[in-house]
């Protein structure tokens, strides 16, 4: 039985501006003249959006982009490993029909708080490198419209891609054989992937219970496990200062705690993972961790010279 609780939205009030120029095309393109990221919105869509606070739109609608930088401690081959992640939360236009993020002013546009969060660590001589991105609507939607994930190492890359339509239009690529080129739908149930963009927006919203859960695209590639919903726990517990969003999967024998801060913006001061890692007879329980390193606020896409190097040094980025 499907079980989903603790749904609800509740925000406060606002029209919905988006002005962010953000990873625009090279000056002289065409399409760079009408990048301007003021997402208008038709009234119909006003009148379902999220109440936003004078706060939210202060800090989500200011033309800059949120970075935060990890310490990461990943899991793989049985093996922990040093790495860095990076959360880079955003808001811009969507065009809901084709997708993407949306080039121009146009009454059809969809707000939402975008997420691209990558990973970087090595194993053994050759290195990994991974990104999911996050699309999550501001304009009362029930899941995020869209979820991207590639992981490329030295044996190959593999993609995976969900899109939110009368159901959850999934394509996914590998490089392995029994994988292969994928074309499925599944029923819209919770995204973990959206959970990381839905708590930065109202984490009182995050559902708990017991409910059905397609987790994160970057754990079922690198598990190769099925692309699929399955039953989780979840819940919310304080933990000191801080609170902590947990997803317990008993089939995946697989637990994520995000640990965050109580009050808005709600930033994430770091996340744990325990699953098996390795495969076969060498595979045991670890947990993966990351813990946070400093956060600024820019608009990076600025910040594309030589002489902007230096501010990876204040993420403690290498």
């Amino acid at each position: 039985m499907r079980k989903i609780t603790s749904y609800g939205i509740s925000l406060l009030p606002a029209v919905i501006l988006l002005f962010l120029f953000s990873c625009k095309p090279e000056a002289g393109n065409p399409v760079a003249e009408n990048a301007g990221n003021k997402a208008a919105t038709s009234p119909e869509k006003q009148a379902k959006a999220f109440q936003l606070t004078a706060e939210f739109r202060s800090y989500w609608f200011a033309g800059l982009a949120e970075i935060t930088s990890y310490e990461l401690e990943q899991a793989r081959y049985g093996e922990q490993r040093e790495g860095d992640a990076v959360l880079i939360y955003v808001t811009e236009p969507f065009l809901e029909d084709k997708q993407v993020k949306a080039d121009g002013n146009n009454p059809s546009n969809i707000s939402v708080l975008k997420l691209n969060s990558t990973k970087k660590f090595v194993t053994g001589i050759y290195p990994y490198s991974i990104m999911t991105s996050t699309f999550y609507p501001l304009d009362g939607q029930e899941h995020a419209l869209k979820v991207t994930n590639s992981v490329q190492e030295w044996c190959g890359q593999v993609f995976a891609q969900i899109n939110n339509r009368e159901q959850y239009e999934v394509s996914a690529y590998s490089y392995f054989e029994s994988e292969g080129d994928q074309e499925l739908k599944l029923d819209k149930d919770v995204l973990e992937n959206e959970i990381w963009t839905q708590l930065r927006v109202d984490p009182e919203s995050l559902p708990t219970g017991e409910i059905l859960v397609i987790p994160a695209l970057e754990y079922l590639r690198l598990a190769h496990r099925e692309l699929k919903a399955y039953p989780a726990n979840a819940s919310r517990t304080k933990n000191g200062e801080f609170m902590v969003y947990v997803l317990e999967y008993p089939e995946l024998q697989r637990t994520l705690k995000i640990t965050y801060n109580p009050d808005f913006p709600y930033e994430i001061e770091g996340w744990s993972e325990t699953y098996k890692s390795g495969f076969g007879d060498a595979a045991k329980m670890m947990t993966s961790s990351a813990k946070k390193i400093n956060t600024m606020k820019i608009p990076y896409w600025q910040r594309n010279r030589n002489k902007d190097v230096i501010l990876r040094d204040s993420l403690g980025l290498k």
